[in-house]
């Protein structure tokens, strides 16, 4: 008696560190990116049967949460607090000894704090493909299916991110 749930049944657990990433990444509190990993997993098992087994899993699940950030972004209007940088140790935020959303062990916060601040002022497309293929580790393909988009388009926003990326942060060049 197996249903089309089965494979996110036993294999989506292996990715719930990805999901995890990203969503304190997107929504910058533990609180609300837990409850974006449940939606996501729920989603994810409402739509089993959308499912291609044998396909990515990691991948669709992450467009899922991506999908889901994005309207309830659109619902609540561009809320300004997204944008927010928490300070190390705040509340929802990192402590002593911790990696920051972006995987920067805490202590580093100045540069760190600073790169942040530059990815979030990246256009939305720009900076999800800079965090799945830079903090996720996603392959090329895989942040071109998550972006509903081709692997070329991909490449190009990784390069002219990244050039974004370095002019906003040129003066830590030594």
């Amino acid at each position: 008696m197996s249903g089309p749930d089965d494979p996110i049944r036993s294999e989506a657990i292996r990715h719930l560190d990805s999901l995890y990433a990203l969503a304190r990444w997107l929504v910058r509190d533990s609180r609300e990116a837990e409850e974006l990993v449940q939606e996501t997993f729920l989603r994810a098992l409402r739509y089993a049967h959308t499912f291609t087994p044998g396909t990515n899993l990691r991948a669709w699940m992450l467009q899922i949460m991506r999908n889901l950030h994005l309207t309830a972004r659109k619902e609540r209007g561009r809320d300004h607090a997204l944008f927010a940088v928490p300070a190390g140790g705040a509340e929802g935020g990192p402590g002593p000894g911790q990696l920051n959303p972006i995987g920067t062990p805490v202590g580093d916060e100045g540069s760190a704090l600073d790169l942040s601040a530059a990815l979030h002022r990246l256009p939305e497309e720009f900076q999800t493909a800079v965090l799945l293929a830079d903090l996720l580790g996603c392959s090329m393909a895989e942040v071109a299916l998550i972006q509903g988009c081709a692997v070329g388009t991909v490449k190009s926003r990784l390069f002219r991110a990244r050039g974004m990326l370095r002019e906003m942060l040129k003066d830590y060049r030594s």
